[in-house]
């Protein structure tokens, strides 16, 4: 990883307030890969920053689709769409590149809309630069940590 940007300690408690610090900077980039273990909260995270970006559509784990399409408006009112991917169940690059997973990376690229991507480890080697790594980390039964990195050249 590159530089890292910030870090954010909250509780599912008040997870609602980690999301509007976290969005107030990540929100400059289009891809955003969230790493973590089973369990840490990488689908909750992103679900509940999908509600403060009032989503209108329903939220779910992309775990067996691979690829979920959420519509939002941003700040200026413009219709923006996030692509909701996890990698979990991929054997390899190939796979993610089958499924349209490079097309909604490159979308991204050209800031025409966010990707968020669960278990980048699977295929890294997809992700363009730049992108934030967010590293979710488990402190307690309740208690999370985030690291927020910068990555800007593979």
């Amino acid at each position: 990883m590159d530089d890292q940007l910030f870090q954010i300690f909250y509780s599912l408690t008040d997870i609602d307030k980690a999301v509007k610090e976290f969005w107030a900077i990540a929100q400059k980039y289009n891809l955003l890969a969230f790493s973590g273990e089973m369990g840490a909260g990488k689908t909750t995270f992103i679900h509940r920053l999908c509600e403060y970006l009032h989503v209108t559509d329903t939220v779910t784990s992309p775990t067996f689709a691979l690829i979920n399409e959420y519509h939002f408006n941003d700040a200026h009112q413009q219709e923006r769409i996030i692509y909701h991917l996890d990698w979990y169940r991929l054997r390899d690059s190939a796979e993610a590149v089958n499924a349209g997973m490079e097309d909604c990376m490159e979308q991204a690229k050209k800031g025409s809309a966010y990707c968020f991507v669960e278990w980048p480890e699977k295929a890294i080697e997809l992700l363009q630069t730049p992108y934030l790594w967010i590293s979710i980390l488990t402190k307690g039964p309740l208690e999370r940590e985030i690291k927020v990195e910068l990555v800007v050249k593979a």
